[in-house]
């Protein structure tokens, strides 16, 4: 059975604008398709995602309908641009509301996020990509994903430059290749975990 993999926007740029985020989404996602796995994709910001972190914090909340894609998926691919050295706030929103993961951990330790697998990818005009890259990196695990071996993939424009990496003629070989690299280590994860969960914790 193919696996699946979803993406989520984390750009503040809503409906059809162009977005440097949509577009390394879409290289991962379509790096991760060439290994039979079905991909799919949503903006945030077009959807009314309510702060807090709780599964559901009611009264229109569009969170559950996206964490409900999420959790069906077995790979989740998570993209955000650098602002003011950090993740942009809708990347910090979802991860506190994936917050809600601890409160349904199981009588056997097991979190429901254990066994999915997670990509962070990150892109910029300004520094910080790695640091991006590590506080995504710390929240994924804290609430049970599994992130693939390998450097991880971004792109980051010269300081104070006005060039776009949804502007670039094509991507630059380290990008693509450490894309291509993330990508095939993700499925090669998710399917051992799918093979092999991770097992109850023993009282």
């Amino acid at each position: 059975m193919s696996l699946t993999a979803f993406g989520l926007n984390c750009t503040l740029k809503s409906g059809d604008a162009p977005s440097s985020t949509q577009s390394m989404l879409d290289q991962v996602l379509e790096a991760l398709a060439q290994h039979d796995v079905r991909t799919s994709s949503a903006r945030v910001v077009d959807h009314d995602v309510k702060p807090g972190v709780s599964a559901d914090e009611g009264d229109g909340d569009a969170w559950p309908a996206l964490r409900a894609r999420l959790m069906a998926a077995e790979i989740f691919v998570i993209a955000t641009p650098i602002w003011v050295g950090h993740p942009s706030s809708i990347a910090q929103r979802v991860l506190e509301r994936l917050d809600a993961v601890l409160d349904e951990i199981g009588d056997d330790g097991r979190y429901p996020t254990f066994g999915k697998v997670a990509i962070p990818a990150v892109v910029g005009n300004e520094d910080g990509a790695h640091h991006v890259h590590a506080q995504l990196c710390q929240g994924l695990v804290d609430v049970g994903f599994t992130i693939p071996a390998g450097s991880p993939p971004y792109w980051v424009g010269e300081a104070m430059g006005s060039t776009d990496f949804k502007d670039l003629d094509a991507t630059p070989d380290p990008v693509r290749e450490t894309i291509r690299t993330v990508a095939s280590n993700a499925v090669h994860l998710a399917r051992l975990l799918r093979a092999q969960p991770y097992p109850p914790i023993k009282g």
